[in-house]
């Protein structure tokens, strides 16, 4: 799925599912075999294969939902 991840105003990585409609603050960032997984505020847990510096955000991935 399509994810786009940019920085809000005080700096937290905000995750935006277009085809959902859902816009969600990142919680948690852990390393995986595959890449990161980011969990968001909702409990959902998605799967990036490498995540861009911050400074190159905001950007569209492609990420795999876990839970």
């Amino acid at each position: 799925m399509k994810v786009m991840l940019r920085l809000n105003d005080a700096g937290t990585l905000v995750a935006y599912v277009p085809k959902k409609d859902l816009e969600e603050e990142v919680v948690k960032q852990v390393d995986a075999d595959a890449g990161k997984v980011l969990t968001l505020a909702n409990g959902w847990e998605l799967e990036f294969p490498e995540i861009p510096p911050k400074e190159n955000l905001p950007q569209t991935l492609e990420a795999k939902r876990l839970a």
